[in-house]
């Protein structure tokens, strides 16, 4: 359903196994109205999509280490475009990223510094 021409605010929430519930709101006041009524409805919601499923609960993504033991293996960090081993900063490790900016993609070495650190070190850009 699309949003009314009214709405000023919309919030879509997801679901665990998938249901979207989208409210739509024209005002704060129509917007706290709606969330109020959510919240009232959330656990008939909840019981009915669990009815509407039998019951059936999706299971959580597995995590590395449950897929390491099931093969008995030994978790290890991804090597770096090109191979290159991580550098080093007096923070310790710096860690590789990459993404797309307004001028094109870029990528680069990260001090491990808190964010916002007055002794963070400078980014060391790959070419």
């Amino acid at each position: 359903m699309a949003a009314p021409d009214t709405t000023k605010y919309q919030i879509n929430y997801k679901l665990f196994d998938g249901t979207l519930i989208n409210l739509y709101a024209k005002d704060v006041q129509d917007l706290e109205s709606g969330l109020t009524d959510l919240a009232m409805v959330a656990s008939l919601i909840k019981s009915t999509g669990k009815e509407l499923t039998g019951g059936a609960v999706q299971a959580a993504a597995p995590t590395v280490e449950s897929i390491a033991a099931q093969f008995n293996a030994t978790p290890v960090q991804a090597a770096p475009p090109g191979g290159d081993s991580a550098p080093q900063c007096k923070h310790g490790t710096m860690s590789f990223r990459s993404g797309q900016g307004t001028k094109g993609p870029w990528k680069g070495w990260m001090c491990a510094a808190p964010k916002g650190a007055a002794d963070k070190c400078d980014t060391v850009w790959v070419r």
